[in-house]
């Protein structure tokens, strides 16, 4: 009986970025801070400007050569996670996501922030093992990032994506993919590409247009409500009432498309007819 009841139940995948998509805060400014360190945004926009180092994968590039950074040690990465301020709920949505009426979505966190940050950050919420962020090598009597084993930023993201898919078995099709920033992009095309569901939780220019979905709040909850319209086919009055049901209303929910447009005048004066 209980076989048959796990066949009924479709299984996803769903993965997330962590710095500002599950949180308020870069994981970098954060760190920056704890360490007295100004300027964090200043030098990630320059490796930018010069294409040093991948999107999202600036801090890591900071932590190996940059002298202010080569003092982070373990603690400091693991107290700055302790610091980070998480969006709410995040524990009900990964305890929701386990059994949504026929739907079963592993939860996965794949980030360039470094992994000891991510798992402090959001220990006892998500497993370890659940969480693939920038992984170091620590000297073992100094205790300084000697190198860097894996950096999940750019097609990095892609990479890991595929490996956790294949080891869950879960068609391309069953994947849902939700980011915020620039360092999204690769993965939130190849997702798109297979017929994923991608999700943006912010307005920069260069997600949105890409994301199949843009969901904007300060709870991570409200990833359900296109989770459950594209891949379920609930209507608005089953979604307010698993809210409802959890004791949250969804007061404000408001569905707008901006169109953002400049219009200049042109060099030429056009001819009117008479």
């Amino acid at each position: 009986m209980t076989q048959d009841k796990n066949r009924s139940v479709k299984q996803y995948l769903l993965a997330s970025d962590f710095d500002q998509t599950l949180s308020f805060n870069d994981s970098g400014i954060v760190l920056s801070e704890l360490l007295g360190s100004s300027g964090f945004e200043e030098k990630v926009a320059g490796l930018s400007r010069i294409h040093l180092a991948q999107q999202g994968a600036e801090l890591s590039y900071l932590l190996l050569h940059d002298p202010e950074y080569r003092c982070v040690r373990k603690e400091h990465l693991i107290e700055a996670g302790k610091r980070i301020r998480l969006k709410q709920n995040i524990r009900l949505l990964s305890r929701l996501l386990d059994g949504l009426d026929g739907y079963h979505f592993s939860f996965y966190v794949i980030s360039a922030a470094p992994e000891e940050v991510i798992q402090s950050a959001l220990e006892g919420i998500v497993p370890p093992d659940h969480i693939y962020g920038t992984r170091s090598q620590f000297h073992p009597a100094t205790g300084e990032i000697q190198s860097i084993i894996r950096v999940p930023a750019g097609y990095g993201k892609v990479a890991v994506l595929e490996e956790l898919r294949t080891k869950l078995q879960v068609g391309h099709d069953r994947v849902v993919y939700v980011g915020d920033g620039s360092s999204d992009i690769h993965v939130m095309l190849h997702v798109n590409r297979l017929d994923g569901l991608t999700i943006a939780v912010s307005e920069n220019k260069y997600i949105t247009p890409i994301a199949k979905r843009t969901i904007l709040s300060d709870d991570a909850l409200s990833v359900l409500v296109p989770m459950m319209e594209e891949i379920a086919g609930w209507d608005s009055t089953k979604i307010r009432a698993l809210f409802e049901t959890h004791g949250f209303v969804l007061q404000d929910w408001e569905k707008v498309r901006t169109d953002s447009l400049t219009i200049r005048e042109t060099a030429v004066v056009p001819h009117t007819a008479n």
